[in-house]
C-alpha cells in the first residue's frame, strides 16, 4: 500500500488536525503514487511554529562548531544514499537519473560550503574613542524562522535554506511544495538521522494559501526565506514586511543570452541547450531569450532547431534520455498556454510546441523542446517566465540594441553573453541589469562560494550562498564594555 505521511513536529511524525490529504505522483507516470500527505491547517502550522520557538533557546546555546556536526553527518549520509536520492528525485520531479545525481552532488557540495562557515560566525573588534572602553560586535541568531521551497530542485534548495538557518542558531519551520513532498520527508529524515535535535527542524505539508500564508503572517517567525514565483513571493514579502519580519526571496527570471558575431557558435548553442532546454527549462536561471544579430540569425536559428530536435525525451529512469517529464500538470498547461499565446501574437513555432504522448509517454507530462522565432518584445513569450523548455529567438541590428533588449524586463536574475571581444564582455558585465552574469558560460551555471540572487523583481532581501550566506539569518549586536 502507498504510504501515508504525517507532519514532523518536535522530533515526532505527528498527525494533522485535518482529515484531508493530497497525493504526490510521478509526473512521468501519473498512475505511480509516491505517497499521501496531510492538507495541514492553520492550527497545525501554529503548533510547528510554537515548537520551533520553544526549541530555540537550547539550540541557540549550542556552539556553531557543534551545530556544524549535523551537516558533516548529513554529508556522509547523502554520499552513502546518493543513488536512492537520485531515484527519488527522478521519480517525483520527472528528471532524468543523471539530473537527479547532479542535484545530489550539488547539495553535498553546498553542505561542505555551509559547514565551513561555522568557523566564520564572528563579529569584529573596533577601536573606541574612549581608550578605557572595549568596543566590538557579536552575531546572534534571530529565533524561529520559516523556509518555503519550490519543486524544481527540491533537495538542493531545501538544504540551501535549512542548513545556513540552523547553522546560524535558528530553529526552522519548513514548508515544501506538494509536488515534492516525498523528497521533503526524506530530507527531514536525513537531518534527524544526522543528529538534528527535536524541534530544531519542523516540517508542515499543505497548501501555500493555508500553511504558507500563516507562516508569512505569524509574528513568531522572525524571518522567511522563499523561492518560487514572483507573484507569490512579492505578496508574501509584503505580509512579512508588514509585521516587521525579515524576508529573503529568490523569484523568477526571464534570462537572456546574447550571441555576438565573433562568438564560438557551437559552444553558445550547447550552452543554450544546457541552460534553457535540459531539465525541461525548469531552472530560474535558465536561458529563455536568445538575442542574436541579424546577419547571423538564420544560421543560429538553424543550429538551435537542430540541437533542440536532437534532445531525447522519455521516462526519467530510462537510459540515454536527456529530458524526462515536466514537473506537474500545472507546468504542462503553462507550457501549452504560452505556445498558443506565441502563435496568436504572430510568432513562429520552429520546432516542438506540443505535448508528447507517443512511444509510451501517454501517462506522463512530456513536452517537446521548443524554439520560437519572430518574437518581439511586446509578446508575452518575451516578457513572462514560462519555466519550460521554450527558447524565444529575438533579432537585433547591433550590440547596443541587444543590451537594451536584454534589460527590457521586470526581472533581472541571470544572463550570458558569448563573445571573444573582451571590451564588449566587460561592458556587458557593467551594464546588464541582473544579479548573476556569465561570459561564454551557460546562464544557469553557479558555484556555492559566490552569492546568488537577482535585481528588479527577481529577488528580495539579502543574497543566498556565497561568503555572506549566513548574514540573512543573523542579527548584529554592538557591545561597549568598560573593564
Amino acid at each position: 500500500m502507498t504510504k501515508t505521511y504525517q507532519n514532523y513536529i518536535g522530533g515526532q511524525w505527528t498527525p494533522s488536525e485535518s482529515s484531508q490529504t493530497f497525493t504526490s505522483i510521478n509526473p512521468g507516470n501519473t498512475d505511480d503514487i509516491l505517497g499521501h500527505f496531510p492538507e495541514s491547517t492553520v492550527a497545525d502550522t501554529r503548533k510547528a511554529i510554537q515548537i520551533a520557538e520553544e526549541a530555540y533557546p537550547a539550540w541557540r546555546d549550542v556552539t556553531a562548531i557543534q551545530r556544524a556536526d549535523v551537516l558533516y553527518n548529513l554529508i556522509r549520509l547523502m554520499e552513502d544514499e546518493k543513488s536512492v536520492l537520485a531515484q527519488l528525485i527522478s521519480r517525483e520531479v520527472g528528471k532524468t537519473l543523471s539530473a537527479g545525481e547532479k542535484e545530489v552532488d550539488a547539495t553535498i557540495q553546498a553542505l561542505k560550503h555551509f559547514s565551513g562557515a561555522a568557523n566564520r560566525l564572528a563579529g569584529e573588534t573596533l577601536p573606541s574613542i574612549n581608550p578605557s572602553y572595549l568596543a566590538y560586535t557579536v552575531k546572534e541568531p534571530l529565533g524561529a524562522v520559516g523556509v518555503i521551497t519550490p519543486f524544481n530542485f527540491p533537495l538542493g534548495i531545501g538544504v540551501y535554506k535549512i542548513a545556513p538557518a540552523m547553522l546560524a542558531g535558528n530553529t526552522v519551520v519548513y514548508k515544501p511544495p506538494n509536488d515534492t513532498a516525498c523528497i521533503a520527508a526524506n530530507l527531514v529524515d536525513l537531518f534527524e538521522r544526522a543528529g538534528m535535535p527535536p524541534g530544531v527542524l519542523n516540517l508542515v505539508f499543505g497548501d501555500g494559501s493555508v500553511v504558507g500564508k500563516e507562516m508569512g503572517e505569524n509574528p513568531t517567525l522572525k524571518a522567511i526565506s522563499f523561492t518560487g514565483s514572483t507573484e507569490v513571493g512579492l505578496k508574501l514579502g509584503q505580509a512579512v514586511s508588514n509585521r516587521g519580519g525579515k524576508m529573503q526571496a529568490e523569484l523568477g527570471g526571464k534570462n537572456a543570452t546574447i550571441l555576438l558575431e565573433d562568438a564560438d557558435l557551437e559552444a553558445a548553442i550547447q550552452g543554450i541547450m544546457v541552460s534553457g532546454m535540459y531539465n525541461n527549462g525548469q531552472s530560474c536561471t535558465g536561458t529563455s531569450r536568445v538575442i542574436v544579430l541579424k546577419e547571423q540569425a538564420d544560421l543560429v536559428l538553424e543550429k538551435l532547431i537542430e540541437a533542440a530536435q536532437a534532445i531525447r525525451v522519455g521516462y526519467g529512469q530510462e537510459e540515454d534520455i536527456d529530458n524526462g517529464a515536466i514537473a506537474n500538470e500545472k507546468q504542462l498547461q503553462t507550457y501549452l498556454h504560452y505556445i498558443q499565446s506565441a502563435k496568436d501574437a504572430g510568432a513562429r513555432i520552429e520546432c516542438g510546441g506540443k505535448q508528447l504522448s507517443e512511444n509510451g509517454l501517454a501517462k506522463g507530462y512530456f513536452v517537446a523542446p521548443t524554439i520560437v522565432s519572430h518574437v518581439t518584445r511586446d509578446m508575452a513569450i518575451a516578457q513572462e517566465e514560462i519555466f519550460a523548455p521554450v527558447v524565444a529567438v529575438m533579432i537585433v541590428d547591433s550590440y547596443e540594441e541587444a543590451i537594451e533588449l536584454a534589460n527590457d524586463s521586470t526581472l533581472g536574475l541571470s544572463s550570458s553573453i558569448y563573445t571573444n571581444d573582451l571590451a564588449k564582455a566587460q561592458d556587458f558585465i557593467k551594464r546588464i541589469q541582473v544579479g548573476v552574469v556569465h561570459v561564454n558560460i551557460p546562464s544557469n551555471y553557479y558555484e556555492n562560494q559566490l552569492p546568488f540572487g537577482g535585481k528588479k523583481n527577481s529577488s528580495i532581501g539579502l543574497r543566498e550562498q556565497g561568503s555572506t550566506a549566513l548574514d540573512f539569518w543573523l542579527d548584529t549586536k554592538a557591545v561597549y564594555l568598560k573593564p
